[in-house]
């Protein structure tokens, strides 16, 4: 009977992958250190591009669309808001506290030139939409040369 034990050099690295990820979560995301307590957050967006345009989706749940900013300036969209804290009692007791609070704000520049007169903006079930309409590409154009005859 042999005692050969076969290597696997994939589950090796996975495991000192995993090592390592719960080294830095241990240092990064221990008891000194709190995502909560910021006062400024980024927001997640995602974009997506057609031939014609993009669509800018970014979910803010609870957030009243009135209380944005929103800016377009060149091809930079800039998204910016903020949410309350809630008020804290002295009687509760959190058993988990994940939903974050204050200022956020993004910053996204697109690859081409919108086309800002036709920008559309909606908000449906905590999802904020934005339709960029890209511009009409410049074509070239010929232009004639009129010989001039004197005379």
């Amino acid at each position: 009977m042999s005692d050969n034990i076969r290597r696997n050099p994939f589950r090796e690295m996975a495991s000192m992958r995993n090592a390592m990820d719960r080294m830095f979560e241990d240092v990064l995301i221990g008891p000194e250190w709190d995502w909560r307590s910021t006062t400024s957050w980024q927001l997640s967006l995602d974009v997506v591009e057609s031939d014609n345009d993009f669509i800018v989706k970014a979910s803010i749940p609870g957030i009243n669309p009135d209380d944005l900013e929103i800016t377009l300036s060149g091809r930079t969209l800039i998204i910016k808001g903020e949410t309350e804290k809630v008020s804290e009692s002295e009687k509760s007791k959190y058993h988990l506290r994940e939903r974050r609070y204050g200022n956020f704000s993004r910053r996204v520049t697109l690859p081409t030139e919108i086309n800002d007169k036709a920008v559309k903006a909606s908000y449906d079930a905590g999802v904020l939409t934005h339709t960029l309409p890209k511009t009409d590409p410049v074509k070239p154009r010929r232009i004639e040369v009129h010989k001039v005859i004197e005379g």
